[in-house]
């Protein structure tokens, strides 16, 4: 992975062997977007529908002129709905799109991996650009995996895809509400701990507090932290093989707690990895009570939803981490830390989710 300035402008570079693409981090970052449609082609721009009502005027400011065709979609994780993906598929079907036809996502997470699998799909697979417009996306629009939700669980229908672009506005962060800053505040921190704990506590005083948090300073540092730690794993393995598992720090737990409970990815992310911590205890002896109850407090001073685990069924949230698509057999597999910025994957069993989580239940309620 390299990155460069050209101006104001960052731009990280993927280094494949072919097919890379830019991702570019910026205010008014949408300024840059001409540069990647396709002369000729429909290029066509899916919006999350609350980011249209929050942003019209600036989006309409950067797209009319480019004389783009776009439909607004449902927001957030509703989109990514077989049902849904159905009807948006057929709507963009029946616009005549072809092989060289280019679709542009703009929105979070969930926005992102729904337009990526219907690029990644339609007519056995079509050019895509990522916008992404949370903190939150700074991770999932990077790497190539999209995706929508069955029934059952989370991101099991998906495909690797990677993207033309990925242009990512700051000027999108200035509406976000809290949910949504520590959701992408989450993935930010796991990329600190995959780093070292040096990383990790440099965070932790930037915003000490929900109150620094929500004002952001210095959060274009941090972005440009995660996106490198992210683009260095999935350069390394792409398809998940090895390194890149442990991405999935803290989202073995966490998926299902987001399943069932319907949080925020990255708040169940955060909660997933306090879970890690209790797990780590146990198996790796790497966490100590002092650096579970000094994370615990941490979470509380930053909002995060902890009194929720007080409301859930631990055996239902099992049956949602038994679903999980990287498992082996019948084992929980889970990224667990061994040492300063040192991750291994390890099989744990029932007995030792359920012992766990009646102790993290102890350790909130203290």
């Amino acid at each position: 992975m390299e990155f460069k300035f050209l101006g104001d402008v960052m731009i990280f570079e993927t280094t494949y062997t072919k097919d890379n693409y830019p991702i570019i981090l910026k205010d008014n970052a949408l300024s840059e977007l001409s540069s990647y449609l396709k002369p000729n082609e429909q290029n066509i721009v899916l919006i999350d529908q609350d980011v249209y009502k929050l942003h019209k005027d600036y989006l309409k400011d950067h797209l009319d002129s480019l004389n783009l065709k776009y439909l607004t979609i449902i927001s957030g994780e509703m989109c990514k709905q077989m049902s849904y993906f159905e009807s948006i598929s057929e709507k963009l079907l029946s616009m005549n799109i072809n092989r060289q036809s280019q679709l542009i996502a703009i929105g979070g997470g969930a926005t992102g991996d729904f337009v990526g699998f219907l690029a990644a799909t339609l007519l056995r697979g079509i050019d895509f650009i990522q916008v992404p417009t949370t903190l939150l996306a700074h991770d999932s629009a990077i790497g190539g995996k999209v995706g929508i939700n069955a029934s059952v669980g989370k991101n099991l229908i998906g495909a690797f895809h990677r993207p033309k672009a990925v242009i990512f506005d700051l000027h999108f962060l200035n509406t976000l509400p809290n949910t949504e800053i520590r959701s992408g505040y989450g993935e930010i921190f796991k990329h600190a701990i995959l780093n070292n704990e040096e990383e990790a506590n440099k965070l932790m005083a930037t915003y000490p507090s929900i109150k620094e948090l929500t004002n952001l300073e210095d959060i274009e540092a941090f972005l440009k932290m995660g996106i490198q730690t992210k683009l260095d794993i999935v350069i390394q393995d792409e398809f998940e093989g090895n390194v890149r598992k442990h991405l999935n720090l803290g989202h073995t737990f966490g998926h299902g707690l987001e399943y069932l409970t319907k949080i925020a990815h990255g708040e169940a992310v955060m909660i997933g990895i306090l879970f890690q911590k209790i797990i780590n205890q146990k198996i790796t002896a790497y966490d100590n009570e002092d650096s579970i109850f000094k994370f615990i407090n941490y979470l509380k001073e930053l909002g995060y939803p902890l009194n929720i685990l007080n409301q859930v069924d631990i055996e239902k949230i099992f049956e949602y981490m038994k679903k999980d698509k990287k498992n082996i057999g019948q084992s929980i597999q889970m990224v667990l830390q061994t040492g300063d910025g040192s991750f291994t994957i390890e099989a744990v069993s029932k007995e030792e989710v359920l012992d766990s989580f009646i102790k993290l239940k102890q350790l909130i309620n203290d």
